[in-house]
């Protein structure tokens, strides 16, 4: 079993099937069949069931699939550590965060970052808390930024600066500027919120229903809108209230197309945590990096 093996086997789960990943990978299907065949004669099994509706794991490639993943991300480091040897504080940084944290806040540091380290060559892309994690874990990210600490013991967490939530209101709304004595008066209003983690797979999205839960109130009225900036926007226009990043409404409560409701009995926060991969390397940039995600925690 070696690593072209477990690099084909792995393109061809993510890619979901023989032929995109023969694309990804800039070879041909018939060659990406052989090196499969080789690997399932190896292993007395197949890894991948051919079905009417694509490729999916076997049991085999199941087991498989988490064992290739670290193999995989172990030798990613030690290409690192050989290129940070020779490049210093040059060569690449992925980040991988959850979208709306990717705000004024993350931007004053990434500014910071590129300053600090002009020669390292950032890159961001955004996902669900889960799926930061398992970027990291298959070291398709050096760093990661979610909702929540992760506990899995490959993972190492670093807290970060909580992120406060605001209840976010029309500047028209009848409660805009003002306060009530609690969040359970407000459980008559229209509430914008993100979809459930059973539905959209984000973790932070039960804040509003966990608050509503803990003060009793066992039902309200809301609507799942899975973007911040759509849920400001249907905000501004009136549609409901929401419970927002006070980061992430700065630019609206500056130009007054926001307001807030104070909350006498609300103080709710979603804890942000930096994620890496325990063990897994980090260069010069990167440590450099995860330093100024949390000098603030």
């Amino acid at each position: 079993m070696d690593t072209d093996s477990l690099r084909t086997f792995l393109a061809i789960h993510r890619a979901g099937g023989f032929s995109a990943a023969a694309e990804q990978l800039n070879r041909s299907q018939p060659a990406i069949s052989r090196r499969i065949a080789l690997l399932e004669n190896e292993l007395g099994a197949p890894v991948f069931e051919r079905t009417a509706a694509g490729v999916m794991l076997s049991q085999l490639g199941q087991v498989l699939l988490p064992h290739a993943e670290r193999v995989l991300a172990a030798l990613e480091d030690a290409h690192l550590a050989v290129r940070e040897l020779r490049e210093g504080d040059a060569g690449p940084v992925a980040l991988a965060a959850v979208g709306t944290l990717a705000g004024a806040g993350l931007t004053r540091i990434l500014k910071r970052f590129a300053a600090e380290a002009p020669d390292a060559a950032l890159t961001l892309r955004t996902a669900t808390s889960s799926q930061v994690s398992d970027l990291v874990r298959r070291g398709e990210a050096t760093l990661g930024l979610r909702y929540f600490e992760d506990r899995s013991p490959d993972l190492q967490c670093h807290a970060m600066a909580p992120e406060e939530l605001v209840v976010a209101c029309a500047p028209g709304h009848r409660l805009a500027g003002r306060a009530v004595s609690g969040l359970a008066d407000l459980a008559g209003e229209h509430w914008l919120a993100f979809p459930r983690r059973d539905e959209q797979g984000e973790v932070a999205a039960e804040t509003i229903s966990a608050q509503f839960l803990v003060r009793h109130v066992a039902g309200f009225r809301w609507s799942a809108v899975d973007s911040l900036t759509a849920q400001k926007r249907l905000v501004e226009a009136g549609f409901g209230i929401s419970l927002t990043p006070a980061s992430g409404m700065a630019e609206e409560l500056a130009a007054g197309t926001l307001a807030v409701i104070a909350v006498e009995d609300l103080t709710a926060f979603n804890p942000v945590f930096a994620v890496q991969r325990r063990g897994g390397h980090l260069s010069a940039a990167a440590r450099r990096l995860l330093a100024l995600l949390t000098e603030e925690a």
